[in-house]
């Protein structure tokens, strides 16, 4: 039992020693994540209807 005390005391511990980021810097990134899921997504849906598109017509459907 004592090594789990122990365990979460050095977890404290080392959580003070973190750099932790401002509100500012936290909603920039998750903006950026959100911008960059979106325009991933985009990409996936233009480069599967051009392959859909391109098969259709080689196919001769």
């Amino acid at each position: 039992m004592s090594n789990i005390t122990e365990y979460f005391k050095e977890t404290k511990g080392e959580l003070k020693h973190v750099n932790w980021p401002t509100r500012k810097q936290t909603v920039l990134f998750t903006l950026f994540v959100i911008l960059v899921s979106f325009f991933i997504a985009y990409m996936l849906g233009l480069f599967d209807y051009i392959f859909s598109a391109g098969l259709t017509k080689l196919l001769g459907r």
